[in-house]
């Protein structure tokens, strides 16, 4: 008699590897990042660039599942860097790594969209478990900063006097969202640094805020822009 056939087992799909895109202009910290990502045997770099709108420019180019983003770019910061990537490419996961601990950078990045905020110099592990929770759809903070985020959330802000905002203003805050300094403004919308000047003490004025970094926050929370 003829033995009865085993069946096999299907064979396990292979899990592939999170393509990864890094954004930050210090080459030591950037082949630091590169050198630790690659023994990593489920991680893949795809691309690596040093400014805010090249970092745009490669994910649109190469779509990667996630990109790990430093906040003091050149020519564009990561946190308008983040807020344009998401706006086009809202799947790809954003990792702030970075040395800021201002409370309105942290709100900010995460404002713009990102997904975890972890600070430079922390541990390794931390990184990994950055990039595992925003690849799981979560929201990852740094322990180091995650009171600051606390403490903003418990205080009391004022109401932002949004509607009062003129169409001028309007212009002049998407430019401040998207990182561009008062002499860039000024060239964009063909007026004076001065006037430029006038336009962003007055939008601040109605927001509440106290600099440029947290109307830009303001901004992106409420949808003006």
């Amino acid at each position: 008699m003829l033995p009865t056939p085993t069946l096999l087992e299907p064979a396990a799909t292979p899990t592939p590897p999170v393509r990864i895109l890094i954004v930050e202009d210090d080459p030591v910290m950037q082949l630091g990042l590169e050198q630790f990502l690659i023994r990593q045997p489920l991680f893949q770099i795809v691309g690596q660039v040093a400014d805010g709108y090249s970092g745009i420019d490669k994910a649109i180019e190469l779509t990667p599942d996630l990109v790990i983003m430093d906040i003091g770019l050149p020519q564009l910061d990561g946190i308008a860097a983040t807020q344009q990537i998401k706006a086009q490419l809202p799947e790809v996961r954003v990792v702030m790594l970075t040395s800021h601990f201002a409370e309105t950078e942290i709100v900010a990045a995460m404002a713009s969209g990102a997904d975890a905020y972890c600070i430079k110099g922390t541990r390794l592990d931390r990184l990994l478990a950055a990039i595992a929770s925003a690849q799981d759809g979560a929201v990852y903070l740094d322990p180091q900063i995650a009171r600051c985020v606390i403490n903003h959330l418990k205080s009391p802000h004022s109401q932002p006097n949004t509607a009062q905002l003129s169409k001028r203003e309007l212009e002049v805050l998407k430019l401040v969202v998207e990182g561009k300094s008062n002499p860039e403004i000024a060239a964009t919308l063909y007026l004076s640094v001065s006037t430029v000047k006038v336009h962003v003490r007055s939008i601040m004025g109605k927001l509440a805020v106290d600099d440029r970094v947290q109307a830009a926050v303001v901004a992106l929370r409420s949808g003006l822009v």
